[in-house]
């Protein structure tokens, strides 16, 4: 993933907005960029099923870095590199670990209140016990769509 956010860093770097004194680099709007990119790719490979909008959740947090004129810029950037980020963790193998190598787990809690430990189905993240779940978080889905 360092990759991605460093690609959305190195074509946006030269547009970030300059406020220091000295009309040079500011290096704190250049670190805050590139900390905003590199969160959102973490969350994008470890917590894909609660992380609906990526792409507009990135351009919100880094757009004050960059004047008006190259707003436009900035998000046709950011949604065509999470774009091509998306389609790269879809096509990673998913055998029982996540994008760490950690052991995947249901999205699902207990009725103890603690995570279900269950092998979680590839398609929605749930174990077979928990597939209800999803399908009322899709019936959810498309009534928002629809409204």
């Amino acid at each position: 993933m360092y990759q991605f956010s460093r690609a959305i860093y190195r074509e946006l770097a030269p547009y970030i907005r300059s406020e220091s004194p000295n009309h040079g680099a500011d290096p704190a709007a250049h670190a805050a960029v590139l900390r905003s990119c590199e969160a959102t790719l973490e969350r994008l490979a470890t917590d894909r099923h609660y992380f609906a909008r990526p792409a507009r959740t990135l351009f919100n947090d880094i757009r004050i870095y960059f004047p008006m004129s190259e707003q436009a810029h900035v998000c046709q950037t950011v949604r065509r590199i999470l774009g091509i980020a998306e389609e790269w963790l879809d096509q990673q193998p998913r055998q029982g670990v996540d994008i760490h190598g950690n052991p995947l787990q249901c999205r699902a809690t207990t009725r103890k209140g603690t995570a279900c430990q269950r092998m979680p189905l590839p398609h929605n993240g749930y174990c077979p016990s928990h597939q209800h779940l999803a399908e009322t978080e899709e019936a959810r889905e498309a009534a928002l769509a629809a409204a």
